[in-house]
């Protein structure tokens, strides 16, 4: 055999072994931290992910220094590594009780840190995210979320199941139950959110694969798929993990398309769109690609949400005259009187969305007394339990009032935009407050803009 083996089949080689047996009942997770690396492939950023530790943790315990002490860590590592419980001290795992499946199946489900096999509709697994979670309680309440969702849709079939016909009843409760989880992300950032719906979309994926159904119904789950691989990319790209994002919103688009879902196969570039202008470059092309393939007949929440991101496109690539343009043709569709309702998806795109992106986008066109009074309005009475979205428009409010030569306004909204960003799983808050302070930093002789800087360091 082999020495180097396949990450799928880690665990059992390293359980395998009685050295590893032994400090497994000791939670010396280090030795096997050390073999999954050695034997599997598998980077320490990776198993840091799937068990909810800082990638650093997970070197130190490699080298031997420091142990895993507590419960929710230790079944989270365990559950990860498919470590049975009775080696850990703990009560049979959930897989542990299972009936038997198929062999690529139970490696499928028993470790997260393995790549997942091939399926269907070529979803593959997530790869290391970008920036380690906090220890305490942020990593308690990953834990918690991931177990909520990991424990959802897969239940819908009996374990080793095949052939099982599905029907209205599956797709209206996958729906129901993705409508809910996407309320998540109204509260909690990528970096809590993304294994949630990560779960999600693979149990989903596993219930296509293990199920038989009509063309129609098989065109409906192909739906539920691309809204949750757009969810899962938006949480993937919130976290900073833009490589895994443009994957899954690649494969949103497939299965939209392959559904005949129109309005889908446009947010699906929509999202593309979004996250090449805010990471590889123009993101205009893409974004109206999107529109031309939504078309006219989709609701006018759809319609509405697709034309403001291509206006940020045009806004990023400073087409000041096209980003009038599209922001007039987002107004006309939310306006209209068209009685079609609009897919769950889109529900929260209303006057307010459209009047923060007004603002955001006379901000990026450095057109200070157009974006001031759209952002303060809308954010006057915005709730502060929204607090990733309310720090990132702050910044761009910040930006606005810098532009406009308001040095004391600019400094408070940026102010305002750190605490509220502190503790919040997104990258992207901190990201826009670091880049805006060298804007700041020349006027680091005004009190207020000292007071912030101090805050930030």
């Amino acid at each position: 055999m082999s020495d180097h083996m396949s990450p799928a089949a880690l665990p059992a080689r390293v359980l395998n072994r009685a050295d590893v047996r032994a400090a497994l009942q000791c939670h010396d997770f280090g030795e096997v931290f050390k073999l999954a690396r050695q034997w599997g492939g598998i980077s320490f950023v990776k198993i840091a992910d799937a068990c909810g530790i800082k990638p650093e943790r997970v070197g130190k315990l490699a080298r031997g220094e420091g142990a895993v002490t507590s419960y929710e860590k230790i079944t989270r590592i365990a559950d990860a590594l498919a470590v049975p419980g009775h080696l850990v001290g703990l009560a049979p795992r959930p897989w542990e009780q299972a009936q038997p499946v198929p062999e690529s199946a139970r490696q499928q489900e028993r470790s997260p840190v393995a790549p997942e096999a091939s399926s269907a509709v070529g979803v593959s697994r997530p790869s290391g995210a970008a920036g380690a979670d906090q220890e305490g309680d942020d990593v308690q309440r990953r834990t918690f979320l991931a177990a909520t969702g990991l424990t959802g849709v897969a239940g819908m079939l009996p374990e080793g199941s095949s052939g099982t016909r599905l029907g209205q009843r599956e797709v209206d409760c996958l729906r129901a139950r993705s409508s809910r989880l996407r309320r998540l992300d109204d509260v909690l950032g990528g970096v809590d959110t993304r294994h949630v719906y990560r779960a999600e979309l693979d149990a989903t994926v596993r219930l296509m694969r293990c199920g038989s159904y009509s063309e129609t119904t098989g065109k409906q789950l192909l739906t539920v798929v691309a809204e949750q691989a757009q969810q899962a990319g938006w949480a993937a790209f919130d976290a900073g993990d833009q490589r895994e994002a443009s994957l899954l919103y690649r494969r949103a688009y497939g299965a939209a398309r392959d559904a005949g879902n129109a309005a889908l196969e446009g947010n699906a570039l929509a999202f593309l769109a979004y996250q090449q202008v805010s990471s590889t470059g123009s993101g205009v092309a893409t974004a109206v690609a999107s529109c031309r393939a939504a078309g006219p007949d989709v609701p006018p929440t759809v319609r509405g949400l697709l034309y403001e991101r291509r206006a940020w496109a045009h806004a990023r690539a400073g087409e000041a005259v096209e980003t009038e343009r599209a922001l007039a043709q987002a107004e006309a569709a939310l306006g209209s009187n068209a009685d079609t309702a609009g897919p769950e998806w889109a529900s929260w795109v209303d006057a307010r969305e459209l009047q923060i992106m007004k603002g955001r986008c006379w901000a990026e066109l450095r057109r200070p007394l157009r974006a001031v009074p759209e952002l303060e309005a809308a954010l006057a009475d915005f709730d502060d339990a929204h607090a990733r979205d309310k720090a990132l428009y702050l910044s761009w409010l910040a930006h606005a009032y810098l532009d406009a030569g308001e040095v004391e306004q600019s400094a408070k909204a940026i102010g305002r935009a750190i605490g509220l960003s502190a503790g919040v799983g997104s990258v992207r808050p901190r990201q826009r407050v670091r880049t805006f302070l060298t804007r700041l930093h020349p006027h680091r002789h005004s009190e207020a803009v000292a007071e912030v800087l101090h805050r930030a360091v």
